[in-house]
């Protein structure tokens, strides 16, 4: 296939198509803003072979390892035995399973990792919820009014006892095997696009730190950077970044100049007319110049009723910048996007529901947080008609120990926890899976990472199977299993 070579960098009165693409915010930095070319052919697959279920997908994703016995899995028994060793309770034999050996543990950390073995009591109380009588932590009261809507996935499972789980609940892969292409990147590049002026994959939120996976956690490796996941800010005045037209650029001059940098392009595409990649680019070029008036769009709430405003808890402080987010996930997905992911709790480091210390604080501080907006979100959704078209996935990378840490804190724990799914064809008002009496090991419908990644594409009428591309032979569990019970 031919290439351009700098030489080939036409000029017009003096002016090349490079020095073009920088003074109109487009650098070369955007060709990640390819992401919606496939509906124009250039998608290396059609992979669509079943009915789908759903259209769009949201995934929010807690940094840290939110607890799940204070959030969807309470265990009594764990309060029963307070105090106590788990070697004297009824419970001893979780320490002698089996499922030990599916922790991989690289690199020593002398601090974190550890089965912590004093019980550690629930910090919050639970109580059966809607209809369906779904136990939630009594922290997620709004979440919990959406209860016969969720469906809470009590057995997951990882490898990884660190954080870079966290990398591995985005990729199925454990961090020391390197980086590949995340689930969202796997929607992009399997499905077509329903919007041509905005991206298929989105990215909210501060993402995970490089101790963790970093932008790796959203970007799509081998399957090119026309798949990774791009940042949005709600921010009107600057939502996407390098693709802002410079300061005091009216409209009428960016016009004019669009117009002459297609003449530039269109001289190169006639010398080189089988140069997929630089049509592609040039495409590319295209879409980020009518996103920068479609994106802005999304992100000003101004066509948003004041009740709506107060549903997702936008006018507080607690409660502002995940209410934006998930709001803006709806404003999304209603336009045709097809997966938004967006991250909570980012610090820098492991995340902020890492509470190795101080877990009532900092749960309850960090439920507030996302509790308003999440159950405004399934709320908002269901009553515009989009949440049978609509995935909504709530995540984390790890549970927390049902033993105590730092006397009143939970230590990583990769052998059990819950997610939560909710929409796009999957069943309200139950828990599938479980773990063990101290919450400890999932022993009932086990399910790795991939388990979700699976049904998510399947709920998306793609093929699990078929999420590979030539000369990039993937593993038996990067396909994961579709969790076909949990689909209504």
């Amino acid at each position: 296939m031919s290439s351009v070579s700098p030489k080939d960098d036409y000029s017009y009165d003096g002016v090349t198509r490079r020095k073009f693409l920088n003074d109109l915010g487009l650098g070369f930095g955007s060709i990640a803003l390819s992401s919606m070319l496939m509906q124009d052919g250039f998608a290396e697959t059609q992979l669509q072979q079943i009915a789908p279920r759903a259209k769009s997908v949201i995934w929010l994703f807690m940094i840290g390892g939110a607890s799940h016995l204070e959030t969807f899995d309470p265990k009594p028994a764990i309060n029963q035995y307070a105090g106590k060793s788990i070697e004297e309770t009824p419970h001893a034999g979780v320490l002698k399973s089996s499922f030990l050996e599916n922790e991989r543990v690289v690199a020593f950390d002398p601090n974190n990792g550890f089965i912590r073995n004093k019980l550690f009591p629930m910090q919050i109380g639970f109580a059966p919820r809607g209809e369906s009588g779904l136990e939630i932590s009594d922290w997620l009261p709004h979440v919990a009014s959406r209860a016969d809507d969720l469906c809470l996935i009590r057995s997951m499972w990882t490898e990884d006892s660190n954080h870079g789980a966290q990398l591995q609940f985005h990729t199925g892969r454990h961090r020391v095997e390197g980086f590949f292409p995340t689930i969202g990147s796997w929607v992009n590049y399997g499905l077509g696009s329903i919007n041509e002026n905005l991206p298929q994959f989105v990215v909210m939120g501060t993402p995970v730190a490089d101790c963790c996976g970093g932008r790796e956690c959203h970007r799509a490796n081998y399957l090119g950077p026309k798949y990774d996941g791009i940042p949005l800010n709600i921010d009107p005045a600057n939502p996407l970044p390098y693709a802002k037209p410079p300061k005091g650029t009216f409209q009428e001059e960016q016009d004019g100049q669009f117009e002459l940098l297609r003449k530039l392009n269109g001289l190169t595409v006639d010398k080189f007319p089988d140069d997929e990649a630089l049509v592609a680019r040039i495409r590319s070029y295209e879409l980020a110049y009518r996103m920068q008036t479609a994106v802005p769009e999304v992100v000003q709430f101004a066509d948003e009723t004041q009740e709506t405003i107060d549903l997702y808890g936008i006018e507080q402080k607690e409660t502002k910048t995940f209410g934006q987010q998930l709001l803006a996930a709806r404003r999304l997905v209603e336009r045709g996007v097809r997966f938004v992911q967006i991250y909570h709790g980012s610090n820098g480091g492991a995340g902020q529901w890492d509470s190795h210390k101080g877990l009532k604080a900092n749960h309850s501080k960090l439920c507030k947080q996302i509790d308003q907006p999440l159950g405004a979100l399934l709320q908002d959704l269901k009553r515009r008609g989009l949440l049978d078209e609509t995935l909504v996935v709530w995540a984390t990378e790890f549970g927390r120990t049902p033993g105590s840490q730092s006397t009143d804190g939970r230590d990583h724990h990769p052998y059990g926890f819950t997610i939560a799914m909710a929409g796009g064809g999957i069943k309200g008002g139950v828990a599938h899976g479980a773990t063990d009496e101290l919450g400890f090991h999932a022993v009932e419908n086990r399910h790795y990472v991939t388990d979700v990644h699976a049904t998510v594409l399947n709920q998306l009428g793609l093929d699990p199977r078929a999420m590979q591309v030539p000369g990039r032979k993937r593993l038996e569990k990067d396909f994961g299993h579709v969790i076909r019970e949990v689909i209504s």
